[in-house]
């Protein structure tokens, strides 16, 4: 079955990126066919066919990083110190989750993400990475799922404290069963938490296997200014200075934050070409600001991710890219920093290939993945469109997501989610949700007085 878009403004991301003013893309299976000026002996006579009259169509956002199992804990993070969080209320969250939990918790995750046009993410690890499989394979997005990998550290729940070999293992052993799964959509990568709790031995190790298997390593690099001060004392260097000494800086790892870097580690990044994952909402909470105008001009991969609920709260690309552009302007006041292309760019082509997949998505080209997403600007948010890229990144809301394509299948048409049950998802995940707050012992204040009535 062919399916034809036309008549829209169609954004390819390509590389010479050029954008067709009334153009169309054909779709069949899985694939594109030809984008651009359609010839018409191309399009079969059973295609459907539908005019887009206008709106955009722009290969679907990659999301390279997001915690799908924290989606049930929204809000256990507001307003309190980073140790408060990790000590009392994250770690007490998450160890507390089941598999099902896990499963339920990425359904949710996976609705959001679908809503606000994304067909690809990476997962940086929950703990149950069966669970995040089944999830995505229902949903129809495409994802790098792992699992959330720590052999050290003070204060981990019991049960998180695992041996390297035990660590290392398991991944293996979800890779085995779970790599290339649900038509090839679902890849298992190599994950490390943070270098807080990661030893030198399971680094190097983890980077070897993931060599070895072919897949990237997703981890938290150079997060909060408390991890550099800690590397400072053990190693005596800051944490990219320590991976490049571990001979681990490559072109298959994903560091996810880099807010604390020196200049020379940002060449460092460039030189070893390792893809840098931004993530602006987190950060500001309380991580401080990354040199994403650096990173840029030396030509390091910088792509977005919006982290997970715990720490951000959306999990909507669309708002992560209205951050972007904002906040570099303001902590370097220099309005034409990060311009709205570079933030399409890292939305779609630049995740893509976060994720070693520029071959397949991330841009709309024949040959490549039929992940696209379609974009109604009418409305009061988004209208007048004036400059028509730049709307894309400082007025659209992802209620102009009109539909969401991964692998030649509508996952959402015309705002209605089609691949799973919306109304059932959000009932059991909020009463999982409050059933690990319970069985955690985590209780939110009231912040104002409360009346039962």
């Amino acid at each position: 079955m062919q399916t034809y878009l036309k008549n829209g403004y169609i954004v390819t991301m390509g590389e010479q990126e050029t954008v067709y003013d009334g153009g169309g893309v054909l779709v069949e299976g899985e694939n594109i066919v030809a984008v651009g000026k359609i010839d018409p002996s191309l399009v079969k006579p059973d295609a459907e066919v539908i005019d887009l009259q206008g709106k955009y169509v722009l290969p679907g956002f990659v999301n390279t990083h997001v915690h799908t199992s924290q989606q049930i804990s929204r809000g256990v993070g507001d307003d309190v110190d980073f140790i408060t969080w990790l000590h009392k209320r994250m770690w007490p969250y998450e160890s507390n989750m089941t598999e099902e939990d896990s499963y339920v918790s990425t359904l949710m995750c996976c609705l959001e993400l679908i809503r606000s046009g994304v067909t690809s993410f990476a997962e940086p690890g929950g703990q149950f990475v069966s669970g995040m499989v089944r999830g995505v394979s229902e949903a129809g997005l495409r994802a790098k799922l792992a699992k959330s990998v720590m052999d050290c550290g003070d204060g981990l729940p019991t049960v998180w404290q695992k041996t390297t070999e035990e660590e290392l293992d398991q991944q293996v052993d979800d890779l085995k069963r779970f790599h290339n799964t649900a038509e090839g959509r679902v890849q298992i990568w190599f994950g490390l938490r943070t270098i807080f709790n990661n030893t030198d031995n399971l680094i190097i190790r983890t980077k070897e296997l993931a060599d070895q298997y072919g897949v990237g390593v997703h981890m938290h690099v150079a997060e909060a200014k408390s991890e550099i001060e800690y590397t400072q004392a053990v190693y005596g260097e800051p944490t990219v200075t320590h991976l490049e000494r571990l001979g681990v800086l490559d072109r298959n790892l994903l560091a996810v934050h880099t807010v604390w870097l020196t200049n020379e580690e940002v060449s460092l990044l460039k030189k070893r070409d390792v893809k840098v994952s931004h993530n602006p909402a987190s950060a500001m909470r309380v991580l401080g600001f990354a040199k994403i105008p650096r990173m840029l001009d030396e030509g390091v991969c910088v792509s977005i991710g919006t982290d997970g609920a715990s720490s951000s709260n959306r999990m909507n690309m669309i708002d992560e890219m209205w951050l972007t552009s904002l906040i570099h302007k303001g902590w370097r006041l220099d309005s034409t920093v990060v311009p709205s292309q570079d933030i399409l760019r890292m939305a779609t082509k630049n995740g893509a290939r976060a994720l070693m997949d520029e071959a397949l998505y991330g841009s709309l080209e024949a040959g490549k993945k039929a992940d696209l997403i379609v974009i109604d600007p009418h409305g009061p948010s988004m209208m007048p469109v004036n400059d028509r890229i730049a709307a894309l990144v400082t007025a659209m809301r992802s209620e102009n997501v009109r539909s969401t394509m991964c692998n030649g299948r509508w996952l959402m048409r015309d705002r209605k989610i089609l691949t799973l049950d919306e109304d059932a998802i959000l009932q059991e995940a909020c009463a999982r949700g409050a059933a690990i707050y319970e069985r955690a012992g985590i209780h939110l204040p009231d912040r104002f007085p409360v009346v039962k009535v």
